[in-house]
Order: C-alpha cells, then sequence, then structure tokens
C-alpha cells in the first residue's frame, strides 16, 4: 500500500465534482487500501479520492477510536438513499484543513447505498459519528468543504489561515532545498 499526498485548501482541485466509478475492479479496490491507509497515517477518520487529487466518487471511512478494533467502510458511488428530519450539531475538522474545527449541522440519521470494494452493492444505515463522517466525505464528492456549512465570517477566516499555513510549508520547502 502506498501513501498519498492530501491536498490542503485552499486548492482549486477541492472545489471539483467528482465522477462516478464504472466498475470496482482491482485497480479501485487497491486505491481503496492506499487512501485508508492514508487515512489512517493522517490520522483521520474518512477521506475522499478528491482530497488526494482523484476526482472518482470513492471514500473511505472508519468511525473506530481509542483503541476500538479498526471497522473501516470502501464506498464507490455513495449516495444518501434517505435521511431523517432530525439534525445535529458536531464538530468537525478535515484532513484537507489542517487544524480547524468548527459546528456543522446534518441530519443525524442516514441510510447509504454504495459499491463495496468487491463491486457489490450494499446499503447500511449511519447515525451518530458514523453519518457525520460519511455525509462530510460525501460534500467532498460534490466539491463541497465543511467550511460551506458555516458562516462567511468564520469561513473567511479559517481559509485565511489556511493559505498562510500554505505559504508558510511552501517557503520552508524552499529553505530546505536552498540548503541541500
Amino acid at each position: 500500500m502506498a501513501l498519498l499526498e492530501i491536498i490542503v485548501a485552499p486548492d482549486p482541485r477541492l472545489k471539483k465534482k467528482a465522477v462516478a466509478v464504472e466498475r470496482v475492479d482491482a485497480s479501485i479496490a487497491n486505491f481503496m487500501d492506499d487512501m485508508l491507509a492514508t487515512m489512517y497515517d493522517a490520522p483521520g477518520v474518512g477521506l475522499a479520492a478528491p482530497q488526494v487529487g482523484v476526482l472518482k466518487r470513492i471514500i473511505v471511512v472508519d468511525p473506530a477510536r481509542d483503541g476500538a478494533p479498526p471497522s473501516p467502510l470502501k464506498m464507490a458511488n455513495p449516495e444518501i438513499v434517505w435521511k431523517s428530519d432530525e439534525t445535529k450539531q458536531h464538530e468537525e475538522g478535515c484532513l484537507s484543513l489542517p487544524e480547524e474545527y468548527d459546528q456543522v449541522t446534518r441530519p443525524d440519521k442516514i441510510k447509504v447505498r454504495y459499491v463495496d470494494e468487491h463491486n457489490e452493492i450494499r446499503t447500511i444505515y449511519a447515525d451518530g459519528l458514523l453519518s457525520v463522517i460519511i455525509q462530510h466525505e460525501m460534500d467532498h464528492l460534490e466539491g463541497t468543504l465543511f467550511v460551506d456549512h458555516i458562516s462567511n465570517l468564520k469561513r473567511s477566516m479559517i481559509m485565511r489561515r489556511l493559505t498562510k499555513y500554505k505559504k508558510l510549508e511552501q517557503a520552508a520547502k524552499r529553505h530546505a532545498l536552498e540548503t541541500v
């Protein structure tokens, strides 16, 4: 398995809509494994293909925490087929927006249909943290970030910090290259 580079916002690639996967073959299944390894390494609880520069409708999630056994889900073409009227607010963060968090309101329960890593159609019900993670990752497939669900003021503040972070990171990389 290979670790993939996670794109950090602001980046126009994160705002593009992903395309459907025609079939989950060995290549896509291996890519899902690479995504999962990248997510665990980051560490995170979810990752969408657009976050690693691949505009395909693929997400991986694992809500297991604090030493619980892993329970990963690998999903191609996930689709919410039902959502509860009841909503809940959760603090969200994102591997593409490092160290940034805010409250987002989402449906508390969802039913999702997807294609798994064996090219089988599956349906699951999700609530609580799993529901939040799936919805967050599915947003990436539409070019939507969690900050698109918060106020303009908070979003602007976060994006300014991330722009500054990226500039400092690029300067550090240039400096490291110059000293070699």
